[in-house]
């Protein structure tokens, strides 16, 4: 979960784009109280790196806080999409 001010700053746009570039699978969203929600599957290394990026996100990007909830990976996703 990302909060900040990263809602209508090309923010989802900027995880996708990351994760296609570093492999990785999962998908994007916005939720309604103001926070981005990604879920990813990767190797280990990559996904640190990726959340590493997810702290700094696009130039009008502010974010916050990046909260991360570890899971075991599902194989459910083919790709990285964006969730409207």
């Amino acid at each position: 979960m990302v909060s900040g001010g990263v809602q209508g700053v090309g923010y989802r746009a900027f995880v996708q784009r990351e994760a296609m570039q570093k492999g990785l699978r999962g998908e994007v969203c916005n939720l309604a109280d103001g926070r981005v929600a990604v879920e990813v599957e990767g190797a280990q290394n990559v996904v640190d790196a990726f959340i590493e990026s997810l702290r700094v996100g696009p130039p009008l990007a502010r974010v916050a806080r990046v909260d991360v909830e570890w899971e075991p990976p599902t194989g459910r996703q083919a790709g990285f999409s964006i969730r409207y």
